[in-house]
């Protein structure tokens, strides 16, 4: 590469910048804090390589979004682009796909079926419930749910079910395992993986299958993990043996945003890539370029107090900035008017409504804030998971989908199987599937010979249908080009018989009839960008298999929805204030940021306040959060909070503590109104309580009354206290000692 054209890529870059993306001795660890441009450093660095003569197709860049997946192929098309040279060969994607995609490639090597299909959240559930039963174990003990959590442990480690069976020493620990052994012989029956399937089934293939693994480490010389402090033992385990050989690896991420344990991410990973290789070249990055330095600051004093860590020096390349503010409110309504209070100020301001964020711990804790921002008319959007493809007549479509994909795939077919109403009932249904297991056939061979199975001729009438038809689009999508897609699933849409049965179900409410058929039609515009996006990339997929077909299309269109995630969904274009949990905010960046619930319980969650990794790792959020806001930042919490249709009490986070007034700003409470001067200095209350007494209140400490008022339903009292000033408090919920 010539001088000119490195110092192209150089340019704008910092000197610890430009070191991690011209390393190539070996093993790189790029300590990234937060906006200190990790992408730019790994999209320039791929371009490096690129530049400097490595195959395209030699590297592999893996993350955890589609999104930024999506960004990362973006801006390294643009920066190749200049010299005329093509990125499309480069496999930049999310560690999920990558190892979907090395499964159908080695599907035989790695014991899987190759049409075999990915079980989103839900239908995971449906075959662990139906593991319960079939083991005997049943759900009187066990939830789904808690089942799933340990299964999905399991299989983070890398141990089998059958390991799991002889490693059991309790009761309880071998139901789990005696229901993982079944939940994996229900997958079986469907042709079906788990989202940790797609880790840890490849893991072990590269781990145990030495031609595999020689194979994809002549493939993937070059190797780049992205958000390192978030893999977990699996893809630890993948990265680790893949890039045993050439060493040719660099990692990116920061231990201090190190916030997904709950979910089998391993910090030590990260904070030991060093034991593992010696070696290793390790580049830290501690300018931020996204937030101003107070907000950094604070932010950087609070996650120090963190035991579990690498330090780095964080600062701000933006100037001193306006220092967080932080108000604590009476109860949960007030906060939300005092965050709606700051997004309109922003607003008058010029702030663009896109560029405010209100984050939270829990999903629950959006529904107030919700209804203020609806009461004023400012528009906001919530995201909250895959709501879209939650929809009731999306995942019917996806379960015609998955059919074709997978015909043995179980699970669709008990969703799909009467709906629309054809006829076949819950009665019907369950004959053939107790004929096709007795008889040992797939299920959907059984639908094909419904009278063997002893059901009604209307019902058979109609089994003997629906096969044949998911048959015939079987047929269409193995003989048509993958750029029929959409017109594929338009025609399933359509003979499925879905568009009239939506329409014809919501006749009395047309709209809702018109606005599903709607959502029908969102999933076949979506395959068509999906197709469109894919064609500008490459005409196979990563690991050699072709994907010319609409089937194998279809079967790449399904993993995309089954594995999309909450900041995939995130909108940056939309007119709107984003109200997020702080979870999926990560990598994401506002001008304005309010944060609200900062109280022990909330955060901290209550689940970690017995165990100090937990605890760290709850730091570690709240520092996550702080870094989105690049000029304002409003931490906030609630005296009173209503939880479960209690009203309690709270108290303020830890984290506030630790964030001292000469860091953050606290704001005069706003705990009954703003209009405290109504209250009287010489009043009284039924209660007792008067003007002058002594009382003390569990927050706040030992104060004088000053007044009481009427206000609202309740009453209103004022109070100087010694420790912390005037409050005004509501007398119902303050739980006032009199003293005296």
């Amino acid at each position: 590469m010539t001088s000119s054209t490195q110092s192209s890529l150089l340019e704008g870059l910092t000197e610890p910048q430009q070191k991690a993306v011209l390393y190539q001795d070996g093993p790189l660890l790029v300590l990234a804090g937060p906006g200190s441009g990790k992408t730019r450093v790994i999209t320039h660095r791929i371009a490096h390589l690129v530049r400097s003569g490595e195959l395209a197709s030699s590297i592999l860049a893996v993350t955890f979004t589609n999104k930024a997946a999506g960004e990362m192929r973006r801006r390294v098309q643009t920066l190749l682009s200049e010299r005329g040279q093509d990125a499309t060969r480069i496999l930049a994607c999310t560690f999920h796909s990558f190892g979907a995609r090395v499964l159908r490639g080695y599907a035989a090597e790695a014991g899987v079926a190759a049409d075999f299909t990915v079980l989103d959240a839900d239908d995971q559930a449906k075959a662990c419930k139906q593991a319960m039963v079939e083991s005997g174990e049943g759900t009187a003990h066990l939830t789904p749910r808690t089942v799933l959590n340990e299964i999905s442990g399991f299989k983070d480690l890398l141990i089998s079910s059958d390991q799991a069976v002889s490693e059991a020493r309790d009761w309880r620990a071998r139901s789990v395992a005696r229901i993982y052994s079944v939940y994996e012989k229900v997958l079986r029956r469907s042709s079906a993986l788990d989202f940790d399937d797609l880790l840890c089934r490849v893991a072990l293939l590269v781990r145990n299958h030495e031609s595999v693994r020689n194979q994809l480490q002549k493939r993937f010389r070059n190797i780049l993990v992205d958000e390192y402090q978030d893999t977990n033992h699996a893809q630890f385990s993948m990265v680790l043996d893949l890039a045993k050989q050439h060493r040719r690896l660099c990692v990116v991420g920061d231990p201090d945003q190190s916030i997904y344990g709950w979910r089998g991410a391993d910090l030590g990973n990260i904070l030991k890539f060093e034991e593992h290789f010696p070696d290793a070249r390790v580049v830290a990055l501690g300018e931020n370029f996204r937030s101003t330095e107070l907000i950094v600051h604070a932010a950087s004093v609070l996650v120090q107090n963190n035991r579990q860590r690498r330090h780095k020096e964080l600062r701000s390349m933006r100037g001193a900035g306006e220092a967080p503010r932080y108000s604590r409110c009476m109860d949960e309504r007030l906060e939300a008017a005092r965050v709606v209070q700051e997004a309109q100020q922003a607003s008058q301001n010029g702030m663009p409504w896109r560029s405010m964020a209100v984050l939270y711990r829990m999903n629950s804790m959006s529904r107030v804030l919700e209804e203020a921002f609806r009461r004023e008319g400012i528009p906001h959007q919530v995201v909250r998971g895959t709501a879209f493809y939650d929809r009731r007549e999306v995942k019917d479509l996806v379960g015609y989908l998955r059919l074709v994909a997978n015909p043995h795939d179980e699970l669709a077919l008990s969703r799909i199987v009467n709906v629309p109403p054809r006829g076949l009932g819950s009665t019907s249904f369950s004959k053939i599937e107790l004929h096709a297991a007795r008889k040992g056939i797939p299920l959907i061979d059984a639908m094909a010979a419904p009278k063997e199975a002893g059901v009604l001729a209307r019902a058979a009438t109609a089994a003997t249908a629906l096969a044949a038809k998911i048959r015939g689009w079987r047929h269409s999508a193995e003989t048509q080009s993958a750029e029929s897609l959409s017109d594929m699933l338009g025609q399933i849409a359509r003979e499925s018989g879905l568009e009239s049965h939506y329409l014809a179900e919501d006749r009395e409410a047309a709209d809702q009839g018109e606005s599903r058929v709607e959502n029908l039609a969102q999933v076949v515009s979506a395959a068509a960008e999906f197709v469109a996006e894919r064609s500008m990339q490459e005409s196979q997929d990563e690991v050699g298999t072709p994907w010319g077909t609409a089937l194998d299309a279809l079967r790449a269109y399904l993993e995309r929805i089954a594995l999309v995630s909450d900041s995939d969904n995130f909108d940056p274009e939309r007119g709107a204030v984003t109200l997020m949990t702080l979870h999926a905010a990560k990598g994401l960046e506002f001008a304005l940021v309010c944060m609200v619930g900062l109280e022990q319980g909330s955060l901290p969650h209550a689940r970690s306040l017995d165990a100090s990794g937990d605890l760290e790792e709850e730091r570690r959020l709240c520092f996550v959060g702080m870094t989105r806001a690049e000029d304002r930042l409003l931490l906030t919490s609630a005296a009173v909070r209503t939880v479960r249709g209690q009203t309690l009490a709270t108290i303020e986070s830890m984290f506030i503590r630790e964030l001292n007034n000469e860091l953050v700003h606290e704001e005069e409470t706003n705990e009954a109104s703003d209009d405290d001067q109504t209250l009287p200095s010489h009043s009284s209350h039924r209660s007792g309580l008067r003007a002058g007494m002594r009382v003390r209140h569990p927050l706040f400490g030992i104060g004088t009354v000053e007044g009481i008022s009427p206000r609202g339903s309740g009453t209103a009292v004022r109070v100087a206290f010694a420790a912390v000033g005037h409050k005004t408090l509501m007398l119902e919920f303050a739980k006032l000692q009199i003293l005296g």
